[in-house]
Parts: structure tokens; C-alpha cells; sequence
């Protein structure tokens, strides 16, 4: 027996689809070549969020760090472990420019620049080579990740690009180094000129084009990535939305892209950057907490008419979230990208 799908985009797109008994949600619409943002498929990274408004559906087990029980209640649920009993309507807090219909090729790209930036932090700089059907242009929306492959060693990991679209076949990213991570561990011993695979851009971390709103950016550590390439966007097309940054640090060794900060607010009036630091020296004279704490301190002073965008670790994700409900943001102005530690 299979079911109706029909997901309903934040730009009011449909795509229907059939799911088998059994089959969940993400699985059944691309094999109808479909393909809804995901990261890890297992429950854990969220990225494949949505509200289920009508029908019944088996949750299977996720992390209950992604969906609180209230989240469960109220509808949320996640397209790769979403088993539906009945036809299901299904709405996306993205647009449909994300659902992607067709799988491209990974690209070869070569690692030009690998620079340690901060506290076990790395920038990464790779330069695709020349396709013969796209040449070296790369397009992505600011806010997506893409996965970078290396074969030879049966190694995947998802990476959020630091950098905007551009003709060049650039692309950056800033990389945490994990404890024991093996992904980590090879980009410490490989040498420049190294080859790795690029695969499609994907992801829903993209900014609400339709929305007037101020914007709040929460990010923890390298979840600053995806938000300098969103500033840096804005400032391609001169966008002047208020936009508050707070980015969040254990210490000053941990501060990262200072100098790219100071350049992004001399092109945008309208951004403030609030960098807090957790636990300083006793010179620091900037804000010391928790971004939670400053972003707080920013709705309490500001309102909530604002749309909060929120990347980092689960425990930043969640607490930001809980301080913008409390403050009044509205649910669905609140978007999200959590780190999935490997």
C-alpha cells in the first residue's frame, strides 16, 4: 500500500509523491527524484525538518535534541524518519530552490590553502578544476554546506562554504579541528595539491527572502561560516536589513575572522558584531557569556520582530531557540543549522 505525499515549500510550491508502507518520507521522494536538504539521514543533524499539518506517521527513532517532545506534538517531524499510516501534507520552512531535482557529479577540486586561524580551527581552501560542461563556476545558495569526499580513504564529511558564488571555482570553509576526528586527522597530515571530491550543494540554511524583518545571527565557534558568506552576499547587493551578529567563543585563542568582520561592517552600515567570549582573561574588555546571553540581552533592549538564525553545537541551537520562544519570536521565524561532530 503506498501513500499521497505532497510537500508545501515557504514559497507555496507543491511536489507529490507516492511512499510505500514502511519507506519514510525522505527515501520516497528521491526515488521520485526529489531531493529535500538533508545532512545525516540517521535523526541527528535536523536538517530535514518539517510540519506535518495533516495525516498520521510513525516517528522512528531520532534524537531527541533535534525534536523536543513539545516539537513532536505540535507536528515537527523529520522527512528520514517519518513513516506514514495515511496521506500526509507536509509543510518546508524553505523555498523550493532547494529541492533539488537532479543529482549532479561530485567535482574534482584541489586543496590550495590550508591556514590555521584560530584554536583548532582551520581555514580550507579548495579550487575546483575545469568542468566541460560548467567550466569552473560553482553555484550555491549562502548558507549551504556541500560534502567533501576523499575515496581513497572512504571518508565523507559536511562542510557549510564560507565564501559566496563566484566564477573562479573558489571555495573556503572553516573547519574545527575534532578530537580523534578522522576527517581532522587527514587534513593535519595531507599536503597541499591534494584532490578531494566536491559533491552538489545542499541545505535549507538559507536566508527568508520574503521577509522585512531585522535579522539576529547566532553562531558558535565555526558556525560563523555559513553567516559570512550570507554577509558577504549582502554586501554584494548593498542589502541593508539590520542584522545583529553574536558569535560565541570558550576564549580569546578561539576568535575567529576578525579582520573579515571589520570588512563585512564597513560595507554594511546596518551590521553590529557582538563577539562573546565565555570564559576570558582579565583583559578582555568585550562581552563576556554566552551568544545566548547577549542575544538575550538584544531582545529584551530590541523586541522580538526579528527572524533568528541559529548555527552551532546542539546545546547553543537549543538554548537560542528557547530564548527567542520566551521572547516572543514567532516559531517560524527561527531557522537553524546544528553541528553533527565527527
Amino acid at each position: 500500500m503506498s501513500h499521497k505525499i505532497t510537500l508545501s515549500t515557504r514559497d507555496n510550491h507543491q511536489f507529490e509523491f507516492s511512499c510505500d508502507d514502511k519507506q519514510n518520507v525522505q527515501d520516497a521522494a528521491e526515488a521520485a527524484s526529489l531531493y529535500p536538504p538533508f545532512g545525516c539521514k540517521s535523526g541527528i543533524c535536523g536538517a530535514c525538518l518539517g510540519t506535518c499539518k495533516t495525516g498520521d506517521y510513525q516517528l522512528d527513532s531520532y534524537s531527541d535534541e533535534v525534536l523536543s517532545a513539545e516539537a513532536v506534538k505540535s507536528g515537527d517531524i523529520l522527512l528520514c524518519r517519518a513513516i506514514p499510516e495515511s496521506d500526509l501534507q507536509i509543510t518546508l520552512p524553505y523555498d523550493a530552490e532547494c529541492i533539488q531535482q537532479t543529482l549532479t557529479a561530485p567535482r574534482d577540486a584541489e586543496i590550495i590553502s590550508i591556514d590555521k586561524i584560530a584554536e583548532r580551527t582551520l581555514k580550507v581552501v579548495l579550487q575546483l578544476q575545469d568542468d566541460p560542461e560548467v567550466g569552473l563556476a560553482f553555484d550555491f545558495e549562502p548558507g549551504q554546506f556541500v560534502e567533501l569526499e576523499i575515496p581513497n580513504l572512504d571518508l565523507m564529511r559536511a562542510y557549510s562554504l564560507s565564501n559566496t558564488t563566484n566564477w573562479e571555482g573558489r571555495l573556503e570553509f572553516l573547519i574545527r579541528l575534532q578530537p580523534d576526528g578522522k576527517f581532522s586527522e587527514f587534513l593535519q597530515q595531507t599536503a597541499i595539491g591534494q584532490h578531494i571530491l566536491v559533491h552538489a550543494p545542499s541545505g535549507a540554511f538559507v536566508i527568508n527572502k520574503q521577509s522585512a524583518n531585522p535579522r539576529c545571527f547566532i553562531a558558535g565557534g565555526t558556525g560563523l561560516s555559513p553567516f559570512l558568506s550570507i554577509l558577504s552576499r549582502m554586501a554584494e547587493w548593498a542589502e541593508d536589513h539590520p542584522t545583529h551578529l553574536f558569535l560565541g567563543v570558550n576564549n580569546e585563542a578561539e576568535i575567529l575572522c576578525q579582520q573579515e568582520l571589520t570588512t563585512l561592517q564597513q560595507s554594511l552600515p546596518q551590521l553590529t558584531v557582538e563577539i562573546c567570549v565565555w570564559k576570558p582573561e582579565d583583559n578582555w574588555k568585550g562581552f563576556i557569556g554566552t551568544p545566548v546571553d547577549a542575544f538575550k540581552a538584544h531582545l529584551e533592549k530590541n523586541g522580538s520582530a526579528s527572524d533568528v538564525y541559529l548555527c552551532g553545537p546542539p546545546i547553543l541551537v537549543e538554548a537560542s531557540t528557547q530564548a527567542a520562544l520566551e521572547a516572543g519570536v514567532n516559531k517560524e521565524h527561527i531557522y537553524s543549522e546544528r553541528f553533527v561532530s565527527s
